[in-house]
Formats: structure tokens, C-alpha cells, sequence
């Protein structure tokens, strides 16, 4: 990255301060919703491997307008304060966006999770864990966390565990975290939530020509030529579901070791599979390898997904991108001096806290689940056969009575009769959220020229709605 790029935080900031000089907010308001109020730092010691390691972890709190806060732990050596603090920032404006009941929070580990085996890492995490919940950082009504970059369900349900073995007579106790596994509290569709996000938020674009013009597309998916920048747990899933459900060709895939290529498209389940077999997309038999990822980061195609790192579209290879549409998978992966590169050259980008909201929206309805201890559908997924049923018969009885001579079609049957169980539902609540939000987005976007993308009118709602709630408190 060029020596002159602006960090993350600094660019998070520069969005924000971009996006408040279209708003009249009082006076001190504008800074108090800017302004990280909160972060912890905490060195810990592990006796691992015959000796004492050290480790440093971060917990920051962006804004408590409303409680509990959320936000991943991401585990990865590049964690620093600064990094924290933007990630926390971004969250705060995502969950007004969606409409999540949530206030900003984020947490990270310096850790290369590979560099320890499993039962290393769950004394780590059991540590880091004990560090946050005994300062009430970890707490299903004020502090919520979730994955992150080298994190997982497994990490989940250490932290979940570590909760409960702290706080024995907490009954709210599995709610202290979420992306867990099914096993201990998760709920269907987390895993894939991100992804399936993105394909959400995708669709709802394509619904608008007068949107896709402005990218200079017009049409469905179908067809379209995408390139995904790292096939992680969230650019696996966007591109698998866009290739399989929506018809989209993904000619190309930049990882760490290089990219494929493939014209006609990639199977991507091959890919992902190839990957985890040999640590790399080399030699993978879906496409062309390429040593130069980054070339392929540049290369002509419809849709660009960047889903891996914040800052791999900067000022260095903005002025090469292609791509007429970028969808920001990952946090911050367009720097703030390559968004005015892009959006001068007229690429529409869907901004990240949108475009990657699926996790924290599926993240809240599992923290429903477990205040309400029970998975959804369970009360009534049979009500609505047994009246979906009802019509079924009265359809047949009138067919056979008057001799009309028409039939139900193949297939209608059971799957009008089957009700819908908790992945049904969980996909139904993500649509509906990714669907409102792009629509409040585009209504600033589209009925205030000044503002000018989709990015600034993502900060102009969410601000507006952060602000709203402070106001309400008095403030």
C-alpha cells in the first residue's frame, strides 16, 4: 500500500466526516457518535509448552446508544488498537443501518491461530475469555460478540462455556455470544449468513435498472462475470449461492498464493475443496493459475467481491480496477482515497456496512433465540400444514366434485404443505432486512443528488438514526 494511503481507522473517519456535512446535528452531537467511547486492552499469560506466553487482546466499545453492544473477535496478528476501534465504528453505523437493536462493538486477539494446536487455543481463548467477562465485556444484556477473521463456531462455544461455568445461575447465559454451534445454542444459517448477505443484497440491486445503469449493467445475474478476492467462510458462500442459484459465471479467484481464471466460470465447490486440501489454489484443474493475484484483482469482469482484508483497493490499483460494480464483502477492503478514485471513474460500490450485515442480522436473531429458548418455527411450523392442507383438499375436492379436469402441478403439494422450520425463517428475516436497508440507502441516494453513492448514503441513515436514539435519551 502506497506510504500516503490513509490507515483504516482514518478512512472510516474520513467516510464519516464526508458524510456529516450533508446533516445539521447539534452541537457536540456530531463527535460524541464519532468518537470511540471505550477500549480495553489486556496482556494475559498461558503456560504453554513448558513456558509462560503472553498475549494481548483488545475489547472496544464504539457507542452505547443502544445495549448490548455487538461485535466479532477476530484472531489474526495484525490486531492493534486502531483497527479495533474503526471495526467498532463500522459496526455501530451497520446495526442502525439494518435496523439491529445493537450498539458498536468489536475485539480481536493478537494470535496467529495456526501457530497452536487446539487444545492450546482453547486455553488461550478460556483466558481471554475470563479477561472480558469478569469486566462485564462479555454479557448477553451488554456486550455481545460474534466470529471474526480466525474465529468460529469452535471459539463460540469455548467462550459460551467459559460464560456460563462464570455466571452458573445466569438462565440468559447462552446469549453472551453467538455463532455458535447448533449443538450449543447456535441457529440455522449462521455459517453461510455473510454470504448469503451478499447474495441478498445483490438481488436487491438487480431489482433496479435505473441502479444498475448507473453501474453501466443492466439485466439479472444471470450470466454475470464475477471475480471474489478471497475464498474465506464469506466469499465461498457469496460465490457459491450466486453460481448456483442465480446463474452467475465467477471467472476468477484471488487468494493468498495466487488466482484462477476460468472464462466459462468456476465450479467453486471444487475450488474451496482444492484449497483445503492443499493450502493453495495452485495447480487447481477449475482454471488458469496465476502467481499475480493482484492482476486478476484488476482484470475486466462485472462484479467485483472483495471478502478477504480491509485496504486491498487503495490508492496503488484503484485507477486499474475494471470492475463497474464493487460489492464490499469484507470490512474496509476499499481505502477512502481509492473510494474518490472509484467513484470520479463512476463504479458504483455497495458499501460494507451493508453489503457484509448478514452476520450481525442473523447474529441478533440467534440472540433472540436464546432470551427466548426456543427455536423459531417450533410453535408453528405444523399449525400451517394442517391449514395449508385444509386448502389442498378443498382444491382436489372441487377438481374431482365438478369435473374441471385440472390437477395440482408436480411437486406443488409438498412444497405448499411443508411449514416453515428455523433456516426458512432465518433466510426470510435476512431477505427482509437486506431488502429495507438497500432501499433506505437508495432513497437518500437517489432523491439527494448531492450526496453522490451509496456509501455516504449508508453513514447519512445510520448517523441519522444513531443521532435519533441519543436525542431520545436526551442528549
Amino acid at each position: 500500500m502506497p506510504p500516503q494511503e490513509p490507515s483504516f481507522r482514518d478512512s472510516v473517519d474520513h467516510m464519516f466526516t464526508r458524510a456529516v456535512r450533508f446533516m445539521d446535528l447539534p452541537p457536540g452531537l456530531e463527535e460524541k457518535i464519532r468518537v470511540c467511547n471505550a477500549t480495553y486492552t489486556v496482556r494475559f499469560g498461558v503456560r504453554l509448552r513448558g513456558a509462560i506466553h503472553t498475549f494481548t487482546g483488545y475489547r472496544s466499545v464504539h457507542s452505547e446508544h443502544m445495549e448490548p453492544v455487538k461485535g466479532g473477535i477476530r484472531y489474526a496478528m495484525s490486531v492493534n488498537q486502531d483497527e479495533v476501534e474503526a471495526l467498532a465504528a463500522l459496526m455501530t453505523y451497520k446495526c442502525a443501518l439494518v435496523e439491529v437493536p445493537y450498539g458498536g462493538s468489536k475485539g480481536g486477539l493478537r494470535i496467529d491461530p495456526r501457530a497452536w494446536d487446539e487444545h492450546e487455543l482453547e486455553q488461550i481463548t478460556r483466558r481471554f475469555t475470563y479477561e472480558l467477562v469478569k469486566r462485564d465485556l462479555i454479557n448477553p444484556a451488554q456486550n455481545v460478540p460474534a466470529p471474526d477473521m480466525g474465529t468460529g463456531e469452535r471459539e463460540m462455544a469455548w467462550i459460551a462455556d467459559q460464560y456460563r461455568r462464570m455466571n452458573t445461575t445466569d438462565i440468559n447465559g447462552n446469549a453472551c455470544v453467538t455463532g455458535k454451534p447448533l449443538s450449543s445454542g447456535g441457529i440455522h444459517g449462521r455459517v453461510e449468513a455473510t454470504g448469503r448477505g451478499i447474495q441478498y443484497a445483490l438481488r436487491e440491486v438487480f431489482r433496479y435498472p435505473e441502479d444498475l445503469a448507473r453501474a453501466r449493467l443492466s439485466g439479472g445475474l444471470e450470466g454475470k462475470r464475477i471475480v471474489v478476492q478471497g475464498l474465506g467462510n464469506v466469499g465461498y458462500h457469496a460465490a457459491r449461492f450466486l453460481s448456483e442459484e442465480d446463474g452467475a459465471l465467477i471467472v476468477g479467484i484471488v487468494e493468498r498464493d495466487g488466482a484462477l481464471w476460468n472464462d466459462a466460470g468456476m465450479n467453486v465447490e471444487n475450488a474451496k475443496q482444492w484449497m483445503m486440501r492443499t493450502g493453495g489454489l495452485k495447480a487447481c484443474p477449475e482454471g488458469k493459475f496465476h502467481e499475480d493475484g493482484a492482476a486478476i484483482l484488476e482484470a475486466a469482469c462485472d462484479i467485483l467481491i472483495p471478502a478477504a482484508l480491509e485496504g486491498v483497493i487503495h490508492l496503488g490499483n484503484a485507477a486499474r480496477i475494471q470492475a463497474p460494480l464493487i460489492i464490499e464483502a469484507a470490512n474496509g477492503p476499499v481505502t477512502a482515497g481509492a473510494d474518490e478514485i472509484l467513484r470520479e471513474r463512476g463504479v458504483v460500490i455497495i458499501p460494507d456496512m451493508y453489503a457484509n450485515a448478514g452476520g450481525v442480522t442473523v447474529s441478533y436473531f440467534e440472540w433472540v433465540k436464546n432470551l427466548s429458548h426456543i427455536r423459531f418455527g417450533r410453535m408453528q411450523r405444523r399449525a400451517e400444514e394442517a391449514e395449508h392442507l385444509l386448502l389442498v383438499r378443498e382444491l382436489e375436492r372441487l377438481s374431482s366434485d365438478q369435473n374441471l379436469g385440472w390437477t395440482l402441478s408436480p411437486g406443488f403439494k409438498q412444497q405448499y404443505l411443508k411449514g416453515a422450520d428455523e433456516l426458512a425463517l432465518v433466510r426470510s428475516g435476512l431477505d427482509d432486512t437486506m431488502r429495507t436497508a438497500y432501499q433506505s440507502m437508495r432513497e437518500v441516494w437517489h432523491e439527494r443528488p448531492e450526496v453522490g453513492d451509496l456509501r455516504t448514503a449508508a453513514y447519512l441513515v445510520a448517523i441519522q438514526r444513531v443521532a435519533d436514539s441519543y436525542k431520545a435519551k436526551g442528549l
